[in-house]
């Protein structure tokens, strides 16, 4: 089973990542110059490093995340790297009222939005399910209504310049993961939210692009910090995520799969293979790591 897990599923996924979600190879940095941009959650990990890719296209962007010292790093290095304009507003997403603010404030700032990157995650630990339905209703909050409440807020804006909302997810959004219950539920959330809006969107001539963006293990501090010593996988690079989510966004693209072949082989096996696909899932990780 081994070797024909190192044969398939590379090959496989590749293929599938090549036909259907590899961006296109018209993209050019041009597209996004002056643009006006939110990314949330930018103050580390895939956030930090869309904000820098994003500065030095000379985009106009508005970072928010939860601290303002890290904030303000991230802001004074994208205008050293070319920003047209970088500024900040630091808060948390499980506060209902910031998401309308953060918006606000691009509102107020440049009069109008191009693109909408929704990157922020509330922890949720790494653990067999407790029964803490609280932290569940709270971790939806962060990682899910948030996201609804700053979609609608933007939605005006985003209508009249034709932009672009990118919603960063993950593999856990499309098959279950074990130790991650409530995380999974959010990301579960996400795509069926956004890939329904979707429809509406194109049955309402409404011109604006969503771009579901699924993630598999990358290598960002919380990330490893988290997963590292219970699961046997390597992290794909952060920086090359991060553009990555970029491009997707800048070409409209329906979704993306990051790394390809990972994401898309997991993707293709849910559908034909499910339970073989669990069985793989729960062999790749140390039992003996997990908290209970």
């Amino acid at each position: 089973m081994g070797l024909f897990l190192k044969i398939f599923i590379p090959f496989l996924g590749g293929a599938l990542a090549f036909y259907f979600y590899s961006a296109p190879q018209s993209f050019n940095e041009e597209m996004l110059r002056g643009r006006r941009v939110i990314v949330t959650g930018a103050s580390s990990g895939i956030g930090e490093q869309m904000a820098y890719h994003l500065a030095r296209m000379e985009t106009h962007l508005l970072l928010t995340a939860r601290t303002e010292a890290k904030l303000q790093k991230v802001v004074q290095r994208c205008l050293e790297l070319g920003a047209a304009s970088a500024h900040y507003i630091s808060g948390s997403m499980d506060n209902h009222s910031f998401p309308d603010v953060v918006v606000k404030e691009a509102e107020n700032t440049w009069g109008g939005l191009d693109m909408l990157i929704l990157n922020h995650i509330g922890y949720s630990g790494v653990g067999y399910f407790n029964g803490d339905v609280g932290q569940v209703r709270k971790l939806m909050e962060t990682n899910f209504l948030s996201y609804v409440a700053m979609t609608t807020s933007a939605l005006p804006m985003l209508k009249e310049s034709d932009g672009s909302i990118v919603v960063v997810s993950s593999v856990a959004g499309k098959t279950g993961s074990p130790f991650a219950a409530s995380y999974s539920a959010t990301k579960f959330a996400l795509d069926g939210f956004f890939s329904s809006l979707r429809h509406e969107f194109i049955m309402g001539k409404v011109n604006v692009s969503i771009t579901l963006c699924i993630l598999g293990y990358i290598n960002t501090e919380s990330a490893v910090q988290a997963i590292s010593h219970i699961i046997q996988a390597t992290p794909a690079p952060k920086e090359e995520c991060a553009l990555e989510i970029i491009k997707a966004g800048a070409l409209r693209q329906r979704e993306l799969h990051y790394p390809p072949w990972l994401v898309s082989s997991t993707v293709l096996m849910r559908d034909i293979a499910p339970e073989f696909l669990d069985s793989i899932i729960r062999s790749s990780y140390n039992l003996e790591n997990v908290k209970r």
